[in-house]
């Protein structure tokens, strides 16, 4: 076992012996969310049609936020608060580039929100507390034992993610504190390597809350961060040997229309080459905003391929939801 390993499993033992925090969470704050996305929606084979995980009061006007792909084509929403209280609540926006959802209920649940940390501040190895909805187990003790740039196979990719450890299975929208009682992330995945290093150690990925302040008041106002969005393919990928491998091309995407197929290796955009997911992800975006024409080179059948591929916005992609 190497150091870094015994370290982290160290710490992730410590954290489950107790909570010592000076400050307790605000877990009245912490919701349960229950979620029926639209006929025909577009993520119900991927994400389900019912989906369930937990949200987080963040202001006295019932503003829960939570993990953005629960609420991805939501029809309808109810918050289930601690008492058993059931509200109903509406999508106000939703951030692909952080990964972070943003819902209202109404009436506001009569309950007092939680106050944003400042997770650049945190500590690896520091002691947290993750909070689900009391029916997917409450709070538990957990361990900052990595924090670095996490790539997603869905075009996704954040720097300074934060990955805890032990793992929480029912992790969906929740919380992560601080030892001030603070919320410092939110839980969106379930890893296999909470260190990167390959070595199989399992624990959970959360979006780190500063990547949410800058877009705060754009997603309430606008339901999506302002300038121009992402230019998206419609791709999931796999990084294998440092290339990336076309794994699955979503239907009436941008990339089925310029006929990219399963299992194509993905070389370059434009004039750069690629080799990985991050590569990849930096040299689309900085292409230019949503709807430009991006080229891509591709192995297909052990022959090299240049595809035109007319780039859309996410967010269009998706059936509509109900705004607050």
């Amino acid at each position: 076992m190497t150091a870094s390993l015994f370290m982290a499993a160290v710490a992730a033992w410590r954290a489950t012996q107790g909570i010592p925090h000076p400050a307790e969470p605000p877990l009245d704050a912490v919701v349960k969310l229950s979620i029926r996305a639209v006929e025909g929606a577009r993520t119900a084979d991927t994400l389900g049609a019912e989906r369930e995980g937990t949200g987080i009061l963040i202001d006295g006007n019932g503003l829960i936020l939570t993990i953005g792909y629960l609420v991805l084509e939501a029809a309808s929403v109810l918050v289930m608060t601690a008492d058993n209280r059931i509200y109903p609540a509406s999508v106000v926006g939703f951030d692909h580039a952080s990964g972070f959802g943003l819902l209202r209920a109404v009436p506001a649940p009569p309950c007092a929100p939680v106050e944003l940390g400042d997770s650049d501040r945190l500590a690896e190895l520091e002691s947290l507390v993750v909070a689900c909805h009391e029916g997917a187990g409450g709070i538990t003790g957990a361990a900052l034992v990595s924090r670095r740039r996490f790539t997603g196979w869905w075009e996704y990719m954040i720097d300074g993610a934060l990955f805890t450890a032990p793992p929480r299975y029912d992790h969906s929208g929740a919380a992560l504190f601080d030892g001030e009682g603070r919320l410092v992330g939110v839980a969106s995945l379930w890893v296999s390597d909470v260190l990167g290093s390959g070595a199989a150690f399992p624990g959970n990925m959360f979006v780190p809350i500063n990547l949410l302040k800058d877009v705060l008041d754009d997603l309430v106002r606008d339901g999506r961060r302002r300038g121009a969005a992402r230019p998206w393919l419609g791709l999931n990928t796999e990084q294998v040997d440092g290339h990336v491998v076309v794994s699955r091309v979503l239907p009436d995407s941008p990339a089925e229309h310029a006929g990219l197929q399963r299992g194509d290796i993905i070389l370059g955009v434009g004039g750069d080459s690629v080799g990985g997911q991050s590569e990849f992800y930096e040299s689309l975006w900085g292409s230019g905003g949503a709807g430009i024409d991006v080229t891509l080179h591709i192995v297909r059948d052990k022959a090299v391929r240049h595809l035109i591929v007319q780039t859309g916005d996410r967010l269009s992609y998706l059936l509509p939801w109900r705004r607050s």
